[in-house]
């Protein structure tokens, strides 16, 4: 037992108040020899990522098992340090003080209770000094541990020889000379040295081999596939709304117009339900960007939506992100370059590395901006998951203006086009050519009551203009058939002013201003016509005036409009010729519903109005207009059309030991024998092929066209042999493969066959007077003409 005088009481109750700030002062120069220890030994080892703390250290390169039990000893001993000064703070009780006698092994526990506080201070600067001594020999082991290594590795830091990888060496030397150019490649470890080169170029991209000395584990190791889940069509579209999210004037008009909709696209999903019956869906997740509204594109749209601005590109996105999630997909919405960089996993830095984690999404619905940002941003990743992307595309992309080096060395190329897609990944407004996919957009569906009401309702002499921009009036000549026109009609326009009426409007015509959508649906509704003045090109307004009841009169084109006559199509990838305002319009409604003239002949144009004054008709849609039309639509291209499996079929010229295709029994076409064994898995299925030698100087779309069928530039490869021309009793005195959309072909003055070399420049679209074009053809569904009759 000890005993202490009172007088002793206060020396130790001094003493250990004067402790408290010692004990400060002691853990401060602990937590300062640790910082500096460990920093110390950060700086040996360089291979740190950007961003890891300075006391990681990346094992992989110290050494691995050896370097690991390095800084365990290391980590012991500070560990046991900390124990000791916490055993110091526990002091000013006097009986915790004599049990801390017997517990440590330091000079400091050795010492006897009454010892002053300098004997004290001495230990702990003897503790710190054996600290110091140890660390300094743990540190020499550990750094001529790594000398060794990086030593035998030396030789293995070489770029290999390898025939397999043939770019290995001149990767190696890029990445010498400019691996400082992209962040990105310090994300990924590169630091300079061979190693880090091989490192990355093994494993991030795949231009080297593996490294025999890397763990290779967890390189190969392809993460797991998700479960497959059933989709489930969506009739509540609240939480499409909140994905869309808020801020810009265009996304307000889109959710207005999804919102408005979601009764029709409820009644389409259960009507599509019953027609596909119990048919298993797999479903997708589905990444949409939606490139044209990001701020690095300029995002022109969102200042016009209030000004009348064109709308057609926003009707149809909002469609899209309705059909896509009524379908019951995983949807992901993107209107900004920072959401799609997470979304991706795109590594900081300027985009010329690959993606940092395998692609999340099954599908990427984007425009040609998106398309553009993606480049940009996945560095080698955009090649790989490239075959995943649709690209939503208005006016289309034909294949000779997709394929890079024909369009470059043929004038076919543009700002848009050279991008190496399958043409069926551009999906267009409306069906302008089968070698695109048609993705389309809906028109408001009246119901029976409704379109009595219509035709009760409609006033015989009411027109009404389609342009909702003053510059469209601007148009020469608009005075004189407008001048006719009020002669029988009350005129109405919809043209967007701010404080004064446009000047460009004649003032005969009642103009409204801009109408929000449901008050312009009721003027269409009492409205008998429909006027265009040749522009805006093919936008959503036509069908919803004849979906109202509406007759729409268009302007005839002489001579048509194409890139090589008119300033909004020069650029675009496409040689199209546009007859009409709306060749869609023309084509596959035509009259009584539409009438195309010439507006420079009087004549024409008065007997146009008074036929049209007399005429009844009945609102009318198409059916692949309608919700129902385009969930199945789009249902079908989800679930069939995959453009990242290999095609499996013979290379472009080859002979099958017996081919599938039969004379029809009229000698005019070839068609697919039905009792033949060697039809592949293809969608459409191959049984719909018909197969016509073209007149020349005709398109193949046109070709098919004459005999009631489509196009079908998925069967392509079927032709583009030496056989289908002998069936159709083609005389070929030779035959030969070369890169050309318009080939298949046969020239007549030379007796010659010419086979497709590069399967991207299969085309239904093109023509020239020296050729015969081989043409594909197939069936269609009524109202339906992007699915053939069995596409289902």
């Amino acid at each position: 037992m000890i005993t202490v005088n009172p007088d002793g009481k206060i020396m130790v109750r001094r003493c250990l108040v004067t402790l408290r700030p010692f004990r400060l002062f002691v853990l401060g120069i602990g937590f300062f020899s640790l910082c500096f220890l460990m920093t110390s030994l950060g700086g040996q080892f360089s291979a740190r990522r950007p961003g890891d703390s300075p006391f990681t250290i990346r094992t992989e390169v110290m050494g691995g098992p050896e370097s690991r039990g390095v800084l365990r000893k290391m980590s012991d001993l500070l560990e046991l340090m900390m124990k000791r000064m916490d055993t110091l703070a526990r002091l000013e009780n006097s009986s915790e003080l004599h049990r801390a006698a017997g517990e440590g092994h330091f000079a400091l526990d050795r010492l006897p209770p009454g010892a002053g506080l300098m004997e004290r201070i001495q230990a702990i600067a003897q503790n710190v000094s054996d600290i110091a001594v140890k660390v300094d020999q743990l540190l020499r082991h550990s750094l001529l541990l790594h000398s060794k290594v990086s030593e035998g590795r030396r030789d293995q830091c070489e770029a290999p020889s390898d025939p397999k990888f043939p770019d290995c060496s001149g990767k190696v030397e890029w990445m010498r000379a400019r691996w400082t150019s992209d962040p990105c490649y310090a994300f990924f470890g590169v630091d300079g040295t061979e190693c880090s080169f091989l490192i990355y170029l093994s494993e991030v991209e795949w231009f080297c081999p593996p490294l025999p000395w890397r763990n290779q584990t967890a390189t190969h190791m392809a993460p797991k596939p998700l479960p497959k889940v059933q989709a489930v069509f969506r009739s509540n579209l609240s939480h499409l709304l909140e994905l869309m999210g808020s801020g810009k004037e265009s996304l307000v008009f889109m959710k207005k117009r999804t919102k408005r909709l979601t009764a029709q696209w409820a009644l389409a999903a259960q009507r599509l339900a019953q027609k596909l019956g119990g048919t298993q869906r797999n479903q997708k997740q589905i990444l949409v960007h939606i490139g044209f509204l990001t701020e690095e594109s300029g995002d022109v749209f969102s200042p016009r939506v209030l000004k009348g601005g064109p709308l057609g590109e926003m009707v149809q996105w909002a469609d899209i992100l309705a059909a896509l999630y009524v379908l019951g997909h995983g949807l992901r919405i993107t209107v900004s370059l920072k959401e799609l960089q997470s979304n991706l996993g795109v590594p900081p830095g300027r985009g010329n590395c690959p993606l940092t984690v395998p692609l999340p999404f099954d599908l990427i619905y984007t425009d040609y901006h998106g398309l553009q940002q993606m480049k940009q941003h996945m560095g080698l990743s955009f090649k790989k998951y490239r075959c995943r992307i649709r690209v939503i595309d208005t006016f289309g992309t034909e294949p000779a203006y997709n394929h890079e080096e024909y369009a470059t060395l043929h004038g076919y190329r543009t700002n848009w086009g050279y991008w190496n897609l399958n043409p069926k990944q551009f999906m267009t407004m409306f069906p302008h050519t089968p070698d695109n996919s048609f993705m389309g957009f809906v028109s408001e569906e009246l119901n029976e009551t409704e379109k009595q009401l219509i035709k009760d309702g409609k006033a015989s002499n009411m027109a009404v203009v389609y342009g909702k921009e003053a510059s469209i009036w601007k148009l020469q000549g608009k005075e004189k058939f407008l001048g006719i026109l009020n002669k029988y009609m009350e005129i109405h326009g919809t043209v967007y002013y701010e404080s004064q009426r446009p000047p460009e409007v004649p003032a005969f015509v009642k103009n409204h201003g801009l109408l929000p959508q449901p008050e312009f649906q009721q003027l269409l509704r009492k409205a008998k016509l429909f006027i265009g003045f040749g522009f805006p090109y093919e936008g959503p307004a036509p069908l919803e005036a004849i979906a109202n009841g509406c007759v729409f009169l268009q302007s005839r084109f002489s001579p048509p409009h194409s890139s090589l006559n008119h300033e909004f199509f020069r650029g675009k990838p496409t040689s199209r010729e546009v007859f009409s305002q709306h060749p869609y319009a023309e084509n596959f409604i035509g009259k009584p519903h539409v009438w195309t003239v010439d507006y420079n002949n009087s004549e024409e144009f008065e007997a146009a109005i008074k036929a049209i004054m007399r005429s009844q008709v009945d609102p009318y849609l198409p059916y692949e207009y309608t919700c129902e039309g385009m969930l199945e639509r789009i249902e079908a291209y989800i679930q069939h059309q995959d453009f990242c499996a290999a095609s499996g079929l013979a290379p472009p010229g080859a002979r099958a030991p017996q081919s599938p295709l039969v004379l029809a029994p009229n000698a005019t076409h070839l068609e697919w024998a039905r009792d033949s064994g060697l039809a592949p898995k293809a969608w459409p299925p191959v049984y719909s092929l018909r197969a016509w030698l073209a007149a020349a100087g005709r398109a193949c779309t046109d070709t098919c066209l004459d005999h009631g069928l489509i196009c079908e530039p998925s069967f392509f490869p079927f032709l583009n042999s030496q056989d289908a021309f002998q069936k159709l009793q083609v005389p070929c005195d030779s035959t030969e493969s070369e890169m050309n959309h318009l080939y298949p072909a046969f020239a007549q003055p030379g007796q010659e066959c010419f086979l497709q070399k590069e399967p991207l420049l299969f085309s239904c679209a093109g023509s020239s007077t020296k050729y015969h074009r081989l043409c594909p053809c197939r069936d269609f569904r009524k109202g339906q003409v992007a699915l053939c009759q069995d596409c289902l």
